[in-house]
């Protein structure tokens, strides 16, 4: 079942509270968060929930959502990556703001504005995915990642390839 959260969205100049599913039905430009946690060179991706709404089983940066109303990015980003992940107490390092626009299905677009968050995990990190938002998750360098990319690109989110091929400096550069 599709979750009636209501994200900020712009409308008409301003952000207003618009349900999510509106949001991506109309290609709305709205606020998002994006994370990505890194232990020794390499990041955890996550597959997604097979019943997502959309993108459902294709591969994804370690966490993205969209923050509640009034909810501040860092704030979002902590309580996403627990309640997707299971995982608590990493400092995250925000790496700016990036806008992109992808078809994320049939009829659906993503348009966002996204607060990147990037962390290094110690090795004995818990991770314990919640398995109505995340199929599985793996641990891969970004090279490894970039030629994954290349070699089998509809296992990917449209996000992850914008993120890789576009600002993967401004992301992955020094933790």
């Amino acid at each position: 079942m599709i979750n009636p959260i209501l994200i900020p969205a712009w409308l008409e100049g301003a952000l207003q509270p618009v349900e999510k599913l509106d949001v991506h039905l109309r290609g709305l430009r709205h606020k998002a968060v994006s994370i990505f946690v890194m232990n020794q060179g390499r990041i955890l991706i996550q597959q997604r929930a097979l019943h997502k709404y959309h993108t459902p089983g294709l591969w994804a940066n370690t966490c993205c959502t969209h923050p509640h109303w009034d909810e501040p990015a860092q704030d979002c980003a902590n309580r996403r990556l627990t309640e997707e992940l299971g995982i608590t107490g990493l400092n995250l390092v925000p790496r700016g703001q990036i806008e992109y626009r992808a078809k994320v299905g049939t009829e659906m677009i993503e348009h966002e504005v996204v607060d990147v968050f990037v962390s290094e995990a110690p090795n004995d990190l818990t991770i314990q995915p919640n398995p109505e938002e995340v199929n599985a998750v793996r641990w891969v360098s970004p090279g490894d990642l970039q030629r994954e990319l290349c070699d089998t690109p509809r296992i990917f989110t449209p996000w992850l390839h914008i993120y890789m091929a576009d600002h993967a400096q401004t992301i992955l550069g020094s933790n």
